[in-house]
């Protein structure tokens, strides 16, 4: 998982859990630039650097894990609640509006219909300058879920058998 590379479709490949040194690395050694790099983004996440660039080289960002598969509360986290209380939208509703104006790519994982709707109800509102700014002071700078640097993990993640 860290650091994959797939062809998308004919001259497109899309990437997952590049780091900008191994991003420019596979640009300048190939002739092909990644349309996409799915990396994990949500609010206690963010990658406002890595996200500056990617644009720099004409890489769109995606999020994977937009709500941070619910770790640190993310649904109970008093900012997202009140922001949410202001629009009369949920948490979830929020996150994706905060990352769609970002011109982040957001495509959350649900098995529930409802969910399903609720996620693509985003585009009836818009957050406010200040609220953007507000969600920017939950950003830890850090992965909630896992280091992608680390050796171990790489490993362990690399040779995992996958479900098919």
């Amino acid at each position: 998982m860290a650091g994959n590379a797939r062809v998308v479709s004919r001259g497109l490949i899309g990437v997952s859990n590049f780091y900008p040194d191994r991003l420019i690395d596979l640009i300048i050694h190939n002739e092909v630039v990644p349309a996409v790099n799915q990396i994990e983004t949500h609010p206690f996440y963010q990658q406002i650097e890595t996200q500056k660039f990617l644009q720099e080289n004409k890489v769109q960002i995606e999020s994977w894990g937009p709500f941070a598969e619910g770790k640190n509360n993310i649904f109970s986290n008093e900012l997202l609640l009140s922001i949410a209380g202001k629009y009369q939208k949920t948490v979830a509703q929020v996150i994706l509006r905060w990352l769609t104006q970002r011109g982040v790519v957001a495509i959350p994982k649900s098995v529930r219909t409802e969910r399903m709707v609720e996620n693509f109800n985003i585009f009836d509102f818009e957050l406010s300058l200040e609220d953007m700014n507000a969600i920017i002071s939950l950003d830890t700078k850090k992965s909630s879920l896992f280091d992608h640097r680390d050796p171990d993990m790489v490993k362990m993640l690399g040779t995992a058998k996958r479900n098919t």
